[in-house]
């Protein structure tokens, strides 16, 4: 039987490996300090639940419109307008099942056979093969450790050559940890204003997960008469509200690609579960989610200084300031090539080490090579301080016994 040519352009992930191994360990009852959660480890706020539960009591258990419940998409809009400051209306919206699903529609939508996608790394896991599935071939800009992974202006604007179809963006990002500032965007947009049939996927999922003064800004918000017919704004509730298990994501853009896309949902999944729709009015509609927001903002903050410091304490790591999301992205580029751990083992690359680390003392991270960083590894800082504490505890024996 022959599958679809299309599955072989796209890679399996390479930290499946590590976490089949640490659940699997997990399972034999071995401790684990596990720092792979893409996550919060909060709970999803009581009167966004209680939303669903009521919807679901209620009835609301039957197809809603593929683009989302009128409601659901007015109180997007209202918030893209109070806190981004884009004027998108409701019928420039549509909600979909995830970030992840958000992103992939509007790819599909956009993309031709051959089109470029400009992807600063590191990047997210995801963005190259989803490119690839819509038929487009993803140009990888390496960003500078010393300017905490951030591409410049000079970079973007040589690497857009007449085939580049979008640029993405994503700040917070994941797995970097950085945040574009106002007026770093305002550089990369004047490189890519010229290009008139230029895209750009504006990922902003970790918005409000801000660290160290950051600001946050939208692309489109840097000059909305200019950008909004050419930017594709990706969000979700996944981060902001703990909601990752309820796959709630959505795009605002120009009618043209809202409409596509709600044509492509509609043969794909069609509408979001419709008992969800009320939770996203509640959540982003009821002024006590502020109060939520902040406190799993400033408990991650914590968390991210604190693993930032343990990891450059470590001799061979150098980890720069996490000021967005929730992770921390350590270079581990001088302990490649060397003996480690009781045994002296040697590795060549992040998986290589992150399978020593995982065997000998129990600690998952997530290898950066699916990043494009083979010579890095992520740690989710969305854990409790006394893992941070033990967990780190644990990498630096590890990196010092050989």
């Amino acid at each position: 039987m022959q599958l679809a040519q299309r599955l072989e352009s796209i890679a399996e992930s390479i930290t499946l490996a590590v976490t089949a191994r640490a659940n699997a360990l997990k399972k034999q009852g071995v401790d684990v300090v596990s720092f792979g959660a893409g996550e919060p480890d909060f709970d999803t706020p009581l009167p966004v639940k209680e939303a669903a539960i009521k919807a679901l009591l209620a009835g609301k258990t039957k197809y809603e419109p593929t683009a989302g419940t009128p409601e659901a998409r007015k109180a997007i809009s209202e918030k893209l307008n109070r806190f981004n400051r884009l004027d998108y209306k409701p019928e420039e919206i549509i909600v979909s099942v995830g970030g992840k699903h958000s992103l992939y529609v509007s790819f599909m939508a956009v993309l031709n056979p051959g089109d470029e996608v400009i992807i600063p790394a590191p990047y997210w896991v995801s963005y190259p093969d989803m490119v690839k599935l819509a038929g487009g071939v993803p140009v990888v800009v390496n960003g500078d450790p010393a300017n905490n992974f951030k591409i410049s202006a000079a970079q973007l604007a040589r690497a857009v050559t007449p085939r580049t179809k979008m640029v993405i963006i994503n700040s917070p990002s994941n797995p970097g940890g950085h945040t574009y500032q106002p007026a770093e965007l305002a550089a990369l947009a004047a490189a890519v204003a010229p290009h008139k049939n230029v895209w750009v996927c504006s990922d902003e999922i970790y918005e409000r997960l801000l660290y160290a003064g950051q600001q946050s800004c939208s692309w489109a918000a840097l000059d909305f008469a200019l950008w909004k017919d050419r930017t594709i704004t990706c969000n979700c509730l996944s981060k902001t509200y703990a909601m990752t298990g309820w796959r709630i994501g959505y795009t605002a853009g120009p009618r043209a690609l809202i409409d596509a896309m709600n044509k492509l949902q509609g043969q794909m999944t069609s509408n979001i579960t419709s008992f969800c729709m009320p939770a996203i009015v509640e959540a982003l509609t009821n002024p006590a989610m502020e109060t939520e927001i902040q406190t799993m903002r400033d408990a991650f903050e914590k968390r991210g200084t604190r693993m930032w410091q343990l990891l450059n304490q470590i001799p061979g790591v150098k980890c720069n300031r996490p000021t967005g999301a929730f992770y921390a992205f350590p270079s581990i580029a001088g302990l490649l090539g060397k003996p480690l751990g009781k045994t002296g083992a040697i590795a060549k690359d992040a998986v290589e080490f992150s399978r020593l680390v995982l065997d000998e003392v129990h600690v998952a991270l997530v290898p950066g090579n699916d990043f494009g960083c083979p010579d890095h590894v992520r740690l989710s800082f969305a854990t409790g301080m006394e893992n941070i504490e033990k967990g780190i505890g644990r990498l630096a024996q590890f990196c010092q016994a050989g």
